[in-house]
């Protein structure tokens, strides 16, 4: 990666210089993310070209970046700037021990932050990144867009600062670089004093010519215990004509996690899937939704091979996140449900002031929202424009289906 221009700060206050004018990001997995959170906030898709635009022309200034906060003047069509913000939640003091705790654990992990790398499963273990709707854009001009296009540019030139430096990030959350990593150093050096003074565990052990010996052998000493957890593959570097990086910590997690699993219970979790189901699974458990060139890539892949479009995938993601396999069976298998809770959700629905549900087998819909009553006895919603037909989940399930409408 390229280096940053030169940022004076101090540990949770960094001012990085306007970055100019640039047509393309590096491209980081985390970068991606924190586009794709504000492509989600966003209610025009205008103005996030717009926005777009401006950050390529070099129209936002310094950027300075505290925690929680994000500041930077932006110019416009009018000759002095706006001062525009983005605001996101801090994280608590609990959920940074648990990241410093996962991050100490293991050398690579420290190593790959050093390096200016995220690992996914510590960005994954107190939600570094921001999900839809946790970012709060606030601007001084007039547009009331959400976000305005100087908020999108200020968004947008963030990327490129988390592409080059994913410290940058952990300060948004409330923990600045110098800070983290002394308290890495200190979990670090405490690790290993307690690893030199613990003493190595006496293994059973067979002599080798008792082993050897072509008379009766004894028997070979009992297998090692199975580790509590499963473990965190290492950083994979991103290498000129090397395999995705993405594409290999995924397979390495996903292959630990189901030997973890096997060993300890004898089952494999994920034996009894399609390969549809199985593919839904693994782009749900990929950051992100879609839209981005690396998660495009992803459900390119996984749409090939399992015979079904982007849209088709993206829109199973969507059930899947929304209840895991019962919600994908919601979404694809319509079915008629014995007289009892779905004959009583209409009234229930009307009583309080939401009339006009038409039913269709399982199904209970508006011109712009539906609910589907699962076989697990959950109701689950699903949305679409008007007159459109195309009806998407979101939410999560309720056995009450009042209770669905309005989550």
């Amino acid at each position: 990666m390229s280096p940053l221009p030169t940022a004076r700060y101090d540990d949770r206050r960094r001012t990085f210089p306007a970055l100019g004018a640039r047509l393309e990001r590096t491209g980081t997995w985390w970068g991606d993310a924190w586009v794709e959170a504000l492509e989600d906030l966003a209610l025009d898709p205008a103005r996030l070209a717009r926005g777009r635009t401006y950050a390529q022309a070099g129209h936002v200034d310094a950027i300075t970046v505290t925690p929680g906060r994000i500041t930077a003047y932006v110019h416009g069509s009018r000759p002095r700037p706006y001062r525009t913000e983005l605001r996101l939640r801090t994280l608590p003091d609990q959920a940074w021990e648990d990241f410093l705790d996962t991050a100490a654990q293991d050398p690579a992990h420290i190593a790959a932050l050093l390096d200016m790398d995220l690992p996914h499963t510590l960005a994954d273990q107190v939600d570094l990144l921001p999900a839809s709707g946790d970012l709060v854009p606030d601007c001084s001009c007039p547009d009331d867009g959400y976000p305005c296009k100087h908020a999108a540019a200020l968004c947008y030139q963030t990327a490129r600062l988390l592409d080059e430096d994913p410290f940058v990030l952990l300060l948004m959350r409330g923990r600045g670089e110098q800070e983290t990593l002394a308290a890495l150093t200190r979990r670090n050096t405490a690790r290993m004093a307690v690893e030199r003074e613990t003493p190595a565990p006496e293994l059973p052990t067979v002599a080798a010519r008792e082993a050897v010996r072509a008379a009766s052998r004894p028997e070979l000493p009992p297998p090692f215990p199975p580790p509590p957890r499963a473990g965190h593959p290492p950083a994979f570097p991103t290498l000129q004509d090397a395999p995705d990086a993405l594409a290999l910590d995924l397979l390495a997690t996903e292959a630990a996690a189901r030997a973890h699993a096997l060993l300890t219970t004898g089952e494999d979790p994920i034996a009894s899937l399609s390969p549809w189901q199985d593919a839904v699974r693994l782009a749900a458990a990929h950051p992100g939704s879609g839209v981005t060139s690396t998660t495009r890539a992803l459900y390119a892949a996984l749409s090939r091979a399992t015979g079904r479009t982007p849209t088709d995938l993206a829109r199973a993601v969507a059930a899947w996140r929304q209840g895991g396999l019962a919600a994908l069976s919601v979404l694809e298998t319509p079915w008629d449900p014995p007289a009892g809770p779905f004959d009583r959700a209409r009234p229930a629905l009307t009583a309080a002031g939401h009339p006009g549900f038409r039913p269709w087998r399982n199904h209970l819909s508006t011109p712009t929202t539906q609910l589907r009553y699962g076989r697990d006895g959950l109701w689950y919603a699903y949305e679409s424009d008007p007159g459109r037909e195309d009806w998407w989940p979101r939410g999560i399930p309720a056995q009450d289906p009042v209770e669905a409408v309005i989550r």
